[in-house]
C-alpha cells in the first residue's frame, strides 16, 4: 500500500535545494503568505510575534538611554531628494516614485521613502537652535521601500520591509561616537543574546560605508549550510555631512555657530530571516526560546475513547495544566495549551515540531496518575524527561535556558568551522568555494577590494559564481606581523579583513 502524503509537513530537504527550503519553512509555519506583487510579502501573526520580540527589547533599551520615539511621512520630494544626490545614488535605482493621482499626472513626482535622511533633517535644522536643544536623538519604526531586483527573498531582500532607524544630534564628536557603538552593542545582542545566531562587530571598509557618512559599523552574520555572509544591521557616523547640507547649526556656550555631529543606525525584519536560516532543519522552523512566539506549548492526551466513547479530560487534569501554566506565566515564560479535539495527540507534535517551540509539554490519564508531566525538546527528538507536578516549572524554565545557551554554542561553532585565516591569495579561491569567510591581511583601499572582488567570481552556473566582496574589518583585530603584505601583494597590509560571498 502506497502511503498517503498529507502535504503538511516538510518535503524539500536543505541540503537538495536550500532556496526552495527556506521558502518551504517560512510558508509551511505560518510565517509568510505571498503576495501579488513581486517582493512584497504577508507578515503572518507567526513571524510578526518574532519582530514583535525584537522591538521590545531594542525599543526599551534605547529610550531608557534617552532616545524619543516619533514618525515622518513616508513621502520625500524629489527636490529633496536630489539636493542630496550623492548620499542617495546608492539608493537611485531602487526609488520607488509616485507620478499619478488616479486619472491625473502629477506636477512633481514624488519618491516613496528608501530611508529618511532627507525628509528628516530639513526639520532638525529647524528644531536645533542652541545648544540647549541637544542631544537631540529620534527613531521611528516604519516600514521603506526600495524596488530590489536582486532575486527578492522573503526577509533578507525585499521591496518593502520594517525597520526602525534612529537619528541622533550631538554637540561633540565624542559623544556621537560613544552612540554608535553603544546601538552596535544593542544589536549584537538581538543577534547573539536573543537569536542565538553570531555576529562579528566591525567597521565596513571605504568601498562598502554608508554614502554621506564619516564610518559605518556592522554585526555581519554567517550562514554556513550556503557559506553566504550577511549583513545583520548598522550603525553609522555621519560626522557633519549632512549638517552642512541641510544647515543644521546650533550656538555654543561660547555664542558661537557651529555644525552638529550625527549619526543614523537600524535595523530591519532580516533579522528574522538570519534566524530561520542559522537555526531551522528539515523538520521546519527551530526556534531560540527567546524569540519564539510560543516557548511551551501543552498538549494533553485524552483517555481511549474506543473504549469509553463518553470519557473526556477530567477537571482535575485540565486545573493541573492551567496551574501549571499559570506559573509558567508568572515568570514571563509564552505557553499555550493544544485542546483542540479533531487533530490526533501525534499530528499536534508534528505541528508543533514544525512551527519551532522549543518544549513540548505532554499531560494524559498515566502522566497525571504519577503526578507528572512530559517534557519534549524540539532540538532533540530523542529527549524525553518526566518532572513532578511541584518541581516542574523550575525545570521548564532552567530547559528553556539550556536550549537558548546549546543553540548559541552550535551555530557559534558552525560558523567558526568556516572562519579560515588567510595570508596568500593562493588559497583564497579555495576556501571561498569550501563555503569559508576569510581573514585575509589588506591596505583597505577601494581598487584592492574590487581586484579581490574580480579575480575571486566563480564560472557562471555553477552555484557559486558571485566574487568575495568586504564584510568587516573586525574590531578584534590580530596582530599584524611586520612587513605582512595585503593578500592582492599591491602594497603594505595596514588591518585585517574579512571577505567572503553575501547575500
Amino acid at each position: 500500500m502506497v502511503k498517503k502524503e498529507t502535504k503538511e509537513g516538510m518535503s524539500i530537504r536543505w541540503e537538495d535545494d536550500f532556496p526552495m527550503w527556506y521558502q518551504q519553512v517560512i510558508t509551511k509555519t505560518e510565517m509568510i503568505e505571498f503576495y501579488d506583487i513581486s517582493g512584497c510579502y504577508i507578515l503572518r501573526p507567526w513571524s510578526f510575534r518574532m519582530w514583535e520580540q525584537i522591538v521590545g527589547w531594542f525599543d526599551g533599551k534605547i529610550k531608557e538611554s534617552g532616545v524619543e520615539a516619533c514618525y515622518f511621512p513616508i513621502f520625500v520630494s524629489e527636490e529633496a531628494l536630489n539636493k542630496e544626490k550623492d548620499h542617495i545614488a546608492d539608493f537611485a535605482p531602487e526609488v520607488a516614485w509616485v507620478t499619478r493621482s488616479g486619472t491625473s499626472e502629477m506636477d512633481a513626482p514624488i519618491a516613496v521613502r528608501p530611508t529618511s535622511e532627507t525628509i528628516m533633517y530639513p526639520a532638525f535644522a529647524k528644531w536645533i537652535k542652541s545648544h540647549r536643544d541637544l542631544p537631540m536623538r529620534l527613531n521611528q519604526w516604519c516600514n521603506v521601500v526600495r524596488w530590489e531586483f536582486k532575486n527578492p527573498t522573503p526577509f533578507l531582500r525585499t521591496r518593502e520591509f520594517l525597520w526602525q532607524e534612529g537619528h541622533t544630534s550631538f554637540e561633540t564628536k565624542e559623544e556621537a561616537d560613544l552612540e554608535v557603538m553603544e546601538i552596535l552593542g544593542y544589536y549584537e545582542h538581538i543577534y547573539q543574546e536573543l537569536m542565538a545566531v553570531p555576529v562579528i562587530c566591525g567597521r565596513k571598509t571605504e568601498k562598502e560605508r554608508f554614502p554621506g557618512g564619516d564610518y559605518t559599523t556592522t554585526v555581519e552574520g554567517y550562514i554556513p549550510r550556503v557559506g553566504r555572509a550577511i549583513q545583520g544591521a548598522t550603525s553609522h557616523g555621519l560626522g557633519q555631512n549632512f549638517a552642512k547640507m541641510c544647515g543644521i547649526t546650533f550656538e555654543d556656550k561660547k555664542g558661537e555657530t557651529r555644525y552638529v555631529w550625527q549619526n543614523s543606525w537600524g535595523c530591519t525584519t532580516r533579522t528574522v530571516g538570519v534566524m530561520v536560516m542559522v537555526h531551522s532543519d528539515n523538520e521546519g522552523l527551530v526556534l531560540p526560546p527567546k524569540m519564539a512566539p510560543i516557548q511551551v506549548i501543552f498538549i494533553t492526551i485524552p483517555p481511549d475513547k474506543k473504549k469509553d466513547p463518553e470519557k473526556q479530560l477530567s477537571n482535575a487534569m485540565l486545573d493541573a495544566v492551567y496551574g501549571t501554566m499559570a506559573q509558567l506565566k508568572a515568570r514571563g515564560i509564552r505557553c499555550e495549551l493544544d485542546q483542540s479535539d479533531n487533530k490526533t495527540p501525534a499530528y499536534k507534535h508534528n505541528h508543533w515540531t514544525m512551527k519551532g517551540v522549543p518544549l513540548r509539554i505532554v499531560l494524559g490519564p498515566k502522566d497525571f496518575e504519577q503526578k507528572q508531566l512530559t517534557i519534549k525538546k524540539r532540538r532533540d527528538v530523542n529527549f524525553e524527561e518526566f518532572a513532578p507536578f511541584d518541581t516542574a516549572v523550575d525545570r521548564i524554565d532552567h530547559l528553556l535556558d539550556q536550549v537558548q545557551s546549546e543553540m548559541f554554542a552550535q551555530a557559534l561553532a558552525e560558523r567558526d568551522e568556516k572562519y579560515k585565516t588567510v595570508t596568500e591569495w593562493k588559497y583564497f579561491n579555495k576556501h571561498l568555494d569550501d563555503m569559508c569567510m576569510m581573514l585575509v591581511p589588506f591596505c583597505d583601499t577601494v581598487e584592492a577590494e574590487e581586484w579581490i572582488k574580480e579575480n575571486s567570481k566563480g564560472m557562471e552556473g555553477d552555484g557559486q559564481s558571485a566574487g568575495a566582496k568586504s564584510l568587516c574589518i573586525p574590531f578584534e583585530q590580530p596582530e599584524m606581523p611586520v612587513g605582512q603584505m595585503c593578500i592582492t601583494c599591491q602594497g603594505p597590509a595596514t588591518v585585517w579583513c574579512l571577505f567572503g560571498r553575501s547575500y
